[in-house]
């Protein structure tokens, strides 16, 4: 089985781009396994504590609609969260359940701002010791 951890911020477009990579992979129904990933940051945290028990990455649109696309190519797929620092957790999952693979969204960039990815995607293209693939942003 071939595991793909598939981090995904909170931007729908950008997370239908990676599940469409996901599903186009060679033989994706028979041999992939998604481990889709949503970190609730700090900004998270001003909820108040009674809309605690709500705060699940299963709620999350984005999350979801990569789900649903994920799935209806017949791939399985586990939804994992966190909290904390993003670049750390991805690297921290990516270990945990040894995957073959990061799939990441890229986000649209000026002209000078193409020469450098995101500081999360950069921190874990430079850190990982497993192939990270970059998706296109959406519209």
């Amino acid at each position: 089985m071939y595991r793909v951890l598939m981090p995904v911020d909170a931007n729908e477009d950008r997370a239908l781009k990676q599940a469409e990579y996901v599903t186009s992979l060679p033989e994706a129904s028979e041999s992939v396994e998604v481990y889709l990933l949503f970190v609730f940051t700090e900004d998270s945290d001003d909820l108040p504590k009674e809309f605690e028990k709500f705060k699940t990455a299963s709620r999350i649109g984005s999350i979801r609609r990569a789900q649903e696309r994920i799935e209806e190519a017949g791939i399985e797929v586990t939804i994992l969260e966190n909290s904390g620092d993003t670049e750390a957790d991805i690297l921290k999952e990516a270990d945990t359940y040894d995957v073959d693979s990061i799939v990441l969204g890229g986000r649209k960039r000026s002209p000078v701002g193409k020469a450098l990815f995101g500081s999360t995607t950069q921190g874990v293209i430079l850190n990982s010791d497993r192939p990270v693939v970059v998706t296109g942003g959406g519209e």
